[in-house]
């Protein structure tokens, strides 16, 4: 596929987009369909759609690349499972809590239950997590788009980045939720569509029917999904299962991006159907993208393709096997389905988290929920402003990262949000089991400080403390740990018994 093929595809891709969000806004572009989307979302668009938030363009590609890693292979799946379980106590205990409390941003709990303080610095650990995330997802889908479309035409990366952004920002910036519940909806048809037409592509070209490509795939040296031999790994079972269960609990159900649209349901019997539905996807199309994985490590050894090199240090980018092969060594079509599945994952991810970052600052920052009109004309101007400083945020976080970054941007995600959204686990853990204590508020930043920086001194050197142990996603479960326990250090008797 031609560069110009892809950037003409890319332009009525996002046409669509803007049409939509035309037909969406022109009616009511207030902040109330910004930040709740007029509180009558329908369930099932609601869980559709966050599929393609919670998979990303890191889901499309980064997984496939990681199975060719004989640390990596199908272990993904473990940590899957766990996001699973995750999700269902998300559903059970946190969502139940939010709608019980009318909230718009979900720190609104933080601030009832522990302080100003506390819910200020969780608004801003929420807004940091975030911003890094988001940035770091949307950096993947632009080293693509640069290393295919815009190095052709010499247009320089930074230039890649702004333009992206650019576009998710003129879409999003009036109608916000109420843009994102449809647009996200089309675009997870995208991504679904084209993991399955994927699968089928790659089993034409290797000549196999559906049955005779699961064979390949089970007997393949990539499809070992469970490990259990040892507990000092990162790829250990447990560590795997514990890690997605509390990653989702803090990414998912901690998380002003994703539980926006849930809080966008009109009861909360609506949004836990909305989960329930939406987990049960999410299971199903990532055993999907460990095989496309395998498909693609079986098709490149078969046609002698080697794994993508980064073009200035040299070193194998297992990120880039795919479009590689879909770009180079597929026919048209399945590169025009590869092309719509990883702008639709990843656009479907970045529109969705600008907007919460929109939403948590103007709410947790600016008040606007307290607001007596928070649909005067001044008060949705800022509301723009903030949403131009939140893209421009992302557009330096992915240049820096650029810069930096030399490992797979699926492990890197993670690492750091085992950093970042640990002291979040802390903070709603205490609050939620320790109703009779209240805190020092405004010791808690010093504490949500401290944590992180004891963690990353355990990881860093695990084996002089603990032999040859290796922390993965579990040290999420460390930090939040490490947290809850500073928590109960400057806590006090409450006043009274809390009962959110």
């Amino acid at each position: 596929m031609t560069a110009f093929t892809i950037l003409t595809l890319i332009v009525i891709y996002f046409g669509i987009l803007f049409l939509i969000s035309h037909l969406v806004s022109n009616k009511n572009s207030g902040n109330d369909a910004f930040f709740k989307a007029n509180k009558n979302s329908k369930w099932y668009l609601v869980a559709f759609g966050m599929i393609g938030t919670a998979l990303s363009g890191v889901t499309f590609i980064s997984v496939p690349g990681e199975v060719g890693n004989p640390d990596f292979q199908f272990k993904y799946f473990q940590f899957v499972l766990g996001n699973a379980i995750g999700f269902i106590v998300v559903a059970k205990v946190l969502l139940p809590l939010y709608y019980r409390m009318n909230l718009t941003s979900i720190y609104g709990y933080i601030e009832k239950r522990l302080g100003t303080v506390s819910y200020k610095t969780a608004a801003t650990i929420f807004l940091i997590s975030r911003t890094i995330g988001s940035s770091f997802r949307l950096y993947l889908v632009v080293i693509v788009l640069q290393r295919y479309v815009f190095d052709y035409y010499s247009i320089p990366f930074a230039a890649t980045v702004l333009i992206s952004l650019m576009l998710i920002f003129a879409y999003t910036y009036r109608g916000g939720l109420k843009t994102i519940i449809i647009t996200d909806t089309l675009q997870t048809l995208f991504l679904v569509s084209s993991v399955f037409l994927t699968i089928f592509f790659i089993c034409r070209s290797l000549n196999l029917n559906v049955l005779e490509a699961f064979e390949q795939v089970k007997n393949s040296n990539y499809s070992k999904v469970f490990f259990f031999e040892d507990y000092m790994k990162g790829t250990f079972f447990w560590k795997q299962i514990l890690g997605g269960i509390f990653v989702t609990i803090a990414m998912v159900g901690l998380d002003q991006d994703l539980m926006q649209k849930n809080l966008s349901c009109s009861n909360i019997g609506e949004a836990q159907k909305n989960m329930f539905t939406f987990t049960g996807i999410f299971v199903i199309i990532n055993i999907f993208f460990l095989s496309v994985g395998a498909l693609l490590y079986i098709y490149a050894t078969k046609n002698n393709i080697s794994v993508p090199t980064d073009l200035i240090t040299g070193n194998p980018r297992t990120d880039l096997l795919f479009p590689e092969i879909a770009f180079h060594h597929l026919s048209i079509v399945p590169s025009i389905v590869f092309l719509l599945g990883l702008t639709a994952a990843t656009f479907a991810t970045t529109d969705s988290a600008l907007t919460a970052l929109t939403t948590s600052f103007c709410v947790d920052f600016l008040g606007m929920d307290k607001t007596e009109n928070q649909n005067k004309p001044n008060i949705v101007r800022t509301r723009h402003f903030v949403h131009i400083g939140f893209s421009l945020l992302m557009f330096l976080v992915i240049i820096i990262f650029n810069a930096i970054n030399d490992a797979s941007v699926v492990s890197m995600i993670f690492k750091i949000a085992s950093y970042t959204y640990g002291p979040l686990l802390g903070l709603y853990t205490f609050g939620l089991f320790m109703k009779s204590k209240t805190v020092h508020d405004k010791l808690v930043p010093l504490i949500c400080v401290i944590s992180p920086a004891i963690c990353f001194f355990i990881s860093k050197n695990s084996a002089i403390l603990f032999g040859d142990y290796v922390f993965d996603n579990e040290l999420i479960i460390v930090n939040g740990l490490i947290t809850f326990i500073g928590l109960l250090l400057i806590s006090k008797p409450a006043t009274s018994e809390t009962n959110f």
